[in-house]
């Protein structure tokens, strides 16, 4: 795919791992429909530097796990745009619980912003890239959705779900649209965690060194306009964690 005047939605896309997607998206001549919930400040940011930078951009608030949320995201982008190219399924949230302190509410939030979410953002695309006969959707999972994590146990139940939709979306909308997954290790580790928690991550990697976010936006470029026959598949970013 040639990314040029593409349109390009990405939820999540104001901060961290999101932000990067959706710069690097922007530098390649893309339209880019950044998605976030509450970080508002932040998208405002992305958009001022994206179009100092000559892009074209616009900011979009939406909860991706309420459905008529979603059906008014992507009504703002077709709008605009006509169309949408695109979508990466960024917008995750992850935190730490032991095991005695799980509650129902855990999960129902991690599964409804973590699955549920992209669930509904890849049947809004769908329904569109299929009528255009052409589209790329790009989920971000994780390794903890291939090999649990003590600690994050509805997180990884909630990220092995999005491995699912990935290849059941890939099976569903071929020919025309093309579905597949990133599922990275310790890649721009949370701000908060200590030098220990940090070695902690780092440790059962092959590389013994965290990922950056650029590891990631060249993999969904890659994807997106190095081929076009890959569908339903899941690479792993991680420095070899799962070899561990």
């Amino acid at each position: 795919m040639n990314l040029q005047g593409r349109v390009a939605l990405v939820t999540g896309g104001a901060v961290r791992i999101g932000r990067a997607i959706s710069l690097a998206l922007a530098a390649k001549g893309m339209k880019v429909a950044i998605n976030y919930n509450s970080s508002t400040l932040a998208a405002q940011q992305t958009l001022n530097e994206m179009q100092s930078n000559g892009g074209e951009a616009i900011i979009v608030q939406a909860d991706v796990s309420v459905g008529d949320n979603v059906k008014r995201l992507f009504d703002t982008v077709i709008d605009r745009y006509g169309r949408v190219d695109v979508l990466i399924n960024n917008a995750a949230i992850f935190y730490h619980r032991d095991f005695a302190e799980l509650t129902e509410e855990d999960f129902d939030l991690n599964i409804s912003i973590n699955l549920k979410g992209p669930y509904l953002c890849c049947l809004a695309a769908g329904k569109q890239m299929l009528k255009q006969k052409e589209g790329k959707i790009i989920n971000i999972a994780d390794v903890g959705g291939i090999t649990p994590w003590t600690g994050f146990v509805p997180y990884c139940i909630s990220k092995a779900g999005v491995i699912m939709l990935t290849k059941a979306m890939a099976k569903s909308l071929g020919p025309y649209v093309q579905v597949n997954a990133i599922a990275p290790g310790p890649v721009l580790l949370p701000e908060g965690y200590t030098p220990e928690q940090r070695e902690q991550a780092v440790k059962p990697t092959v590389l013994k060194k965290e990922g950056s976010p650029e590891d990631i936006t060249r993999t969904i470029l890659f994807l997106l306009e190095g081929s076009d026959y890959i569908t339903g598949d899941v690479i792993a970013i991680d420095g070899g964690r799962l070899l561990a």
